[in-house]
């Protein structure tokens, strides 16, 4: 039977990993907040959505803890924070490859982000074909009495590379389980796979300009005159006040 102590001892840990745990679930709120922030004011400007869609997730104590005696780190929460940097992971899906590096630079561009890292696996594919960009962010979380800066591990790839990381992901588990290696001949095809999947982002990428291209030019002066008149913002429609309209034309006749 558990002594006092002991007892004592195992409520204090488990209140103290879960306001760890809380730390990291409370940064990948605030990012996808930001995100949030971002493709809206990115489609309002653009007139377009980079981003498919978002994924996030926390690794298990388990996890943290076997990953953190593999790498030798001390066994602590500071000992975590130091050799553990994917505890919290997100992962963004956009359409297009340019889309990748349009969100990492807006990214970038917040002051109060901090990036302590990045991998380019798209300009620099691993030997299986992998491609994605990653990159390892700080966030500030502010908390009842004080403000962590916590690390983010963020992936950035497009719909056809997040296709092939989750089906080579499933056919190494399946060999995993079994503790065989993947056949020779499945990881060349897995290769040439990946190979596959980025020459059709660079087509559709391709394909998505022209058709942009033909758009702008079939669009009607009066149609865009009209659209002009407008502002949208979270779907409900705004006229421009016709007096500012007018005043704005009078500056112009000067």
């Amino acid at each position: 039977m558990m002594t006092q102590l002991s007892m004592n001892d195992l409520k204090r840990f488990k209140h103290e990993i879960t306001r760890f745990m809380m730390t990291y679930k409370f940064a990948l709120d605030a990012m996808e907040t930001r995100v949030e922030i971002l493709v809206q004011e990115f489609e309002m400007l653009h007139e377009y959505n980079p981003i498919e869609h978002t994924k996030s997730r926390l690794k298990s104590p388990e996890s943290i803890f076997h990953k953190l005696s593999r790498k030798g780190g001390d066994m602590s929460f500071d000992g975590i924070k130091a050799c553990v940097k994917d505890i919290a992971g997100m992962r963004i899906t956009c359409s297009f490859v340019s889309d990748i590096y349009a969100i990492s630079n807006m990214l970038k561009n917040q002051s109060d982000l901090k990036v302590l890292g990045e991998k380019d696996y798209i300009k620099h594919p691993k030997p299986n074909g992998y491609q994605s960009l990653h990159l390892l962010v700080e966030v500030p979380v502010h908390l009842t009495d004080r403000q962590e800066s916590v690390c983010i591990e963020i992936q950035i790839r497009t719909i056809a590379m997040d296709f092939w990381a989750s089906l080579e992901h499933k056919i190494f588990y399946k060999f995993n389980e079994g503790n065989q290696a993947v056949p020779a001949r499945l990881l060349e095809e897995l290769r040439q796979a990946a190979v596959a999947a980025s020459a059709l982002d660079l087509q559709m990428e391709r394909l998505h300009a022209e058709i942009e291209e033909i758009k702008e030019e079939q669009t009607s002066d009066i149609l865009a005159s009209d659209a002009l008149n407008k502002i949208v913002i979270n779907n409900q429609q705004f006229a421009l006040p016709q007096a500012l309209l007018e005043l704005l034309s009078d500056d112009d006749g000067k």
